[in-house]
């Protein structure tokens, strides 16, 4: 099944949906019954227009078969109870969040990694979001102009807007990125869906978890390494991106924070140079690169001749992160408590802690 073939009726159906909609809204066709609300899949309060990564996004209505292609973008979206309005997700590195595992089950994986342009289309999108440039952009899925051509929205996460995203890797960053680029997401695509309030709820108790958790851990003096995967030249991360907003936040210092790339890869030999106190280990459950999980991670740290050495090594200080923790996301303050209550255990953080 091709968009080209759907489209039609698509289009027809949400016309015919607007105009029930607005029927509703500015005369209720006759109900004596209370006006419609944003929260309740209506087309109150639009058209909506956001600037996201310099474009005009305009929307006319509240999205009704949006697809999320990676799993930053699918949590925001699970979280702001629009499962029902999801007609595909796409690039795990994690299972989902358990709070969000039912809704999540309602909702089509179209693949694991990246999907390829043709399965997108087959599932008939009129919004698509994701959480990063190598997704939306050559040699990705598909890109915003190429949607926008079909009549389609795009959204891409605001904290990919802030990067220099040209050439290999993951980009680099000129700054430091913030939570705040996070909350805008979040803000931006409820009210994108038509349920700000939603948005707003969301966004007030990650700020109150957050606040908890600087509140609760002041790490000052402890170094941090963060590894993402592959085994033979790993993904550490740099100063600027989501480890970046976790470690300010918990007062750690980041052993690769003299970095702007996001996850520069770098050897061995620097990284036993380094030798930071506490390796951060992402523990994935894809099979995309070499020691994905974070046993495997560990196994190979112990018998590498060159890190098996290193303190953290030799005293067993690991934590272990999933991958969507160490992407910017809602997970970054999920992060910010694993890796705070970790430290704790490790009886590095805290009152009583040996550094």
């Amino acid at each position: 099944m091709s968009v080209l073939a759907t489209r039609p009726a698509r289009v027809r159906a949400l016309v015919a949906a607007t105009g029930l909609v607005s029927c509703l809204v500015l005369t209720a066709c006759g109900s004596e019954g209370p006006p419609a609300q944003a929260d309740d899949h209506t087309a109150a309060g639009f058209p909506v227009t956001v600037k996201n990564c310099g474009r005009d996004v305009t929307i006319d209505a509240p999205p009704e078969r949006a697809v999320s292609l990676n799993q930053g973008s699918t949590e925001i979206l699970l979280s702001l109870g629009l499962a029902d309005r999801m007609v595909g997700t796409a690039t795990w590195t994690d299972p989902v969040l358990d709070s969000l595992a039912t809704a999540n089950a309602s909702v089509p994986r179209l693949a694991d990694q990246a999907p390829s342009y043709e399965r997108l289309l087959d599932a008939d999108p009129d919004f698509v979001t994701a959480s990063f440039a190598s997704t939306f952009g050559d040699g990705g899925v598909t890109t915003p102009e190429a949607l926008s051509k079909l009549g389609v929205g795009a959204y891409l996460s605001p904290a990919e807007c802030l990067k220099d995203n040209e050439g290999d890797g993951d980009g680099q960053r000129g700054s430091a990125l913030q939570i705040d680029a996070i909350f805008q997401e979040i803000t931006e695509l409820s009210q994108i869906f038509g349920v700000p309030a939603r948005g707003a709820e969301l966004v007030a108790d990650l700020e109150r978890r957050m606040a908890a958790a600087e509140a609760g851990a002041k790490g000052a003096g402890v170094s941090v390494m963060y590894w993402f995967a592959n085994a033979e030249s790993p993904y550490i991360a740099g100063c600027c991106g989501g480890p970046g907003i976790i470690s300010r936040a918990l007062d750690v210092e980041n052993a690769f924070d003299d970095t702007t790339e996001e996850w520069p890869q770098v050897n061995w030999e620097t990284v036993a140079d380094r030798n930071p106190d506490v390796l951060v280990l992402g523990d994935l459950t894809r099979k995309s690169q070499t020691a994905e999980t974070g046993a495997a991670k560990i196994a190979h740290l112990k018998k590498n001749p060159v890190t098996s050495r290193m303190d953290a090594v030799l005293n067993d200080r690991f934590v272990l992160l999933t991958g969507a923790e160490l992407n910017p996301s809602i997970r970054t303050v999920y992060a910010m408590e694993n890796l705070a209550s970790q430290l704790a255990d490790l009886g590095l953080t805290g009152p009583g802690s040996s550094k």
